[in-house]
Formats: structure tokens, sequence, C-alpha cells
């Protein structure tokens, strides 16, 4: 009987393993991210105490820009299969940076409102368009670590950027928010730059046969005939209903409400979410290395059902320094949590897409994330809104138990390949004499 076994790449060889174009691609993270964190936090402030924009007008212009990317999403998808995904991803920069410009010179609603539908297509387009660009200069084994890495660097200079933001800005001079959006748009040249440049072979739109677009000819509702890519689209849903639009809308709603933390608090707790991934990421990249994806995602589910339960336990210390911990620690388990989730999905889809339908299965987890921004901040405002703190808590832990649930019956339909898993390396075993002998006899006779 033969063994197998498998090994792991030290991390060490990230950067001698991957792809010229790959290590372009990455080199650009930090500055772009950095820009994002320069006005990430500012937005409603910006448009509300600086250009008078009430608030509930606001709202519906941050409503009117998810709207924007959710409708665009899907035909920016085939776009990138017809067309290449530089194209896109290029397009997807330019946007945001004229949204910048505009948001900055903006001092009417009109004129904020166009600004906002650039963004509209920029924030909708750029993570799809990116992931396919990945997708297609990265190759498969090499894509966990090359998510994961881009998450570390794009939480570091979010983290960078938000404190040198927090630290410039300052309501009562409209020019240092005007001076932190330019520099924003500042931030997406480089980018563009080796978009055009180094990288201008690359993401190209790929074919099946010779003069043979066959990713034109196929429509969205073929693709979700495909029971590995409905599959984890499902697993994708849940996991973004239960994630992000929790932390950042729905986590400060309950803080604030039934917690009583302080604004300085919601502060500490978001830092503590960055310090967490920026520290942990590389290690668990490493221990999750060849193991199950769907089985990480069961220890994510879990991890993440510990954070929303301590976020509850601050309801019973309102008002407090233990509610405040208590919150710093549900950002930071969220985070350990968040280390497990952006290796694996980006991973999970692009090694179950073929290359000439990359955009549109990228468009397709994308829009599960879009939809569950649009829909999750008003479950989590409704339900704190009226008092039911604890039947919030329940909808979180509960659908975090659900993803655990439906990340076991994933792993029962999709290839080993796209789980993550690769193909065992057989192990040399010794050859008794006697069998070497005969076969030496077989061979010579």
């Amino acid at each position: 009987m033969s063994s197998t076994s498998t090994t792991r790449p030290p991390l060490s060889s990230f950067w001698h393993d991957l792809p010229r174009e790959g290590r372009w691609l990455i080199s650009t993270v930090l500055v772009q991210s950095i820009g994002t964190g320069l006005v990430l936090p500012f937005l409603v402030v910006y448009l509300h105490e600086v250009r008078g924009i009430s608030l509930e007008t606001v709202g519906l212009l941050l409503a009117f820009q998810a709207g924007v990317g959710i409708v665009l999403v899907t035909p920016a998808g085939a776009l990138i299969d017809r067309i290449g995904a530089r194209w896109v991803y290029a397009s997807a920069l330019v946007a945001l940076l004229v949204g910048d410009v505009l948001l900055a010179l903006a001092t009417t609603l009109p004129q904020a409102t166009v600004a906002l539908l650039f963004f509209g297509y920029g924030f909708g387009v750029v993570w799809p368009a990116s992931s396919s660009l990945v997708g297609s200069i990265v190759p498969s084994d090499q894509r966990q670590r090359y998510f994961g890495i881009n998450f570390t660097l794009l939480n570091l200079g979010i983290g960078g950027g938000g404190i040198v933001g927090g630290r410039f800005v300052d309501v009562g001079r409209p020019g240092t928010f005007v001076t932190i959006y330019l520099l924003d748009a500042v931030s997406y040249l480089l980018p563009l730059a080796i978009l055009l440049g180094p990288l201008r072979r690359a993401g190209g739109p790929a074919t099946t046969a010779p003069h043979h677009d066959a990713g034109a000819r196929i429509s969205y509702l073929t693709l979700l005939r495909d029971r590995h890519l409905r599959a984890l689209l499902a697993l994708g849903a849940v996991a973004a209903v239960v994630s992000y639009p929790q932390l950042n809308v729905g986590m400060p709603a309950y803080a604030r409400a039934e917690g009583q933390v302080s604004t300085e608090g919601l502060g500490y707790a978001f830092a503590a979410n960055t310090v967490v991934i920026v520290l942990l990421q590389l290690f668990v990249l490493q221990r999750i290395e060849g193991r199950r994806r769907t089985r990480v995602t069961v220890v994510m589910a879990a991890t993440w059902a510990v954070a929303w339960s301590l976020l509850g336990a601050t309801s019973l210390v309102p008002g407090t320094v233990t509610a405040t911990v208590l919150l710093c620690a549900v950002a930071g388990v969220f985070g350990l949590g968040e280390t497990m989730l952006q290796p694996t999905s980006a991973a999970m889809v692009n090694d179950l897409a073929p290359d000439h339908l990359r955009g549109r299965y990228n468009a397709l987890s994308s829009l599960m994330f879009s939809l569950a921004f649009a829909g999750g901040p008003v479950v989590a405002s409704f339900l704190v809104g009226r008092g039911l703190g604890w039947v919030y808590i329940g909808f979180l832990v509960g659908g975090c138990v659900l993803l655990g649930v439906i990340a076991l019956l994933v792993e029962r339909v999709v290839p080993a390949h796209v789980n993550g898993l690769r193909a065992p390396i057989p192990t040399p075993v010794e050859v008794p004499a006697a069998a070497s002998a005969v076969t030496k006899g077989a061979i010579s006779g």
C-alpha cells in the first residue's frame, strides 16, 4: 500500500513563486488602500456636516450608490468576459478617480449625486474585475495566498489612512475634506499606470477555441444551472448577510442602543478589527493551506457566532468600560473570521470558473455581497430600532449556524480542487527484494 503526502509551501516563497504580472498587481494595493482609508470613515460626515445635506438625504444617496452597483455588476461581468478584466478594472478605477474629484468640488445635492453615480459604478465593478484579473494572472495553487496577503495589505493601508485622515480633517475647515478626496483620487493613478504599462498584455479575453468567444454566447441563466456554482453562491449569500453589513452597521447600532458604548469606543473596536487582521492573516494563511475550504468556513462560522454572542453581552453591562472591552473583542474575533473568509471565498469562485466565464462567475459572487449590503442594514436597523436587540443577536448567531451547515453540504458538491485540495504527492515505498527480483526477471524475459 502506498502512502501520500501533501506539502505546504512557506509564505516566504510567495513573492518568488508569484508570476511577474502578479507582483506588479499586488504592489499597488497598499498605496490604493491608504487613499481609501483617508476617506472611508468620513463620507456621511462630509456630506451632512460640511456640505449641509440632511441625514435622510444622505441615506438615500448611499442607497443610490449601492443600487447603481447592483444594477451594473452583472453586465460588467459579461463585459469582462468579452473585452477582458484589465479594461473593465481600469474603467472602474477611472470612475472612482472622477468620483473623488467631483465629490471634493461638490457643493450642491445634484453635484454630489453625480459623484456617487461614478462611485456606484466604480465600487460595483472593481471587485469582480480585480478578482477576475487575479484569476487570469495567478495560478490556482497560489490564489488563496494571494487573496489573503492582498487582504492584509488592504487593511494595513485602510487602517493607516484612516488614522491620518482622522487627525487631519476638521469639519470647521472644508478644505481638509477636499484635500483627502483629491489625495484618494491621486492614489488611483499608480494602479492605472501599471494596468496600462507593465500589465498591458495581461487580463485579456479568454476563449475556449480559436476565433470563438464562448463566453459571449452564455447567459447568466445558463450558468445558474451549474449546481457547483449555485452551491458557492448560496454559501456566499449567507456569509454576506452575517458579515460586513453587520460589522459596519449592525454592530455600531447595537453597541450604541443596547450597550451604550461611546463613539470613542466604536473607534477602538474598529481599530482592534484592523490590528487582528494585520497580525493574524499570514499566520492563518499558513494554517489553512491545503485544508478543505469548506471546513475552514465552518470554523469561520463558529468564530463569528462567538463574536455576535459577545455583542449581545454588551447589553448586560451597558455604559461601562466592560461593554467597550467586549465590543473590542467582538470586532477582534470577527476579524479573525475575516482572515478565513477572504482567502477562501474568492479562491473557490475563481478555481471553479472557466477562463472564458471568469467575469460572470465573479460578478455573481460580488452580487451576493452587494445585495447583503443593501438588505443587511435594513434588518439591523429594524430590529435594533424596535428594541428587539436579542432577536437581532439570535438572527446573527442562527445565521452563523446555517452558514456552517451549508458549508458541510457544499463540501459534498464542489470538486476537490475548488475546495482547496491538491493532488497528493506519492511517497516512495520500499520494494521487497523478492518482488524486485521478480520484476527484473519479467522485464528481462
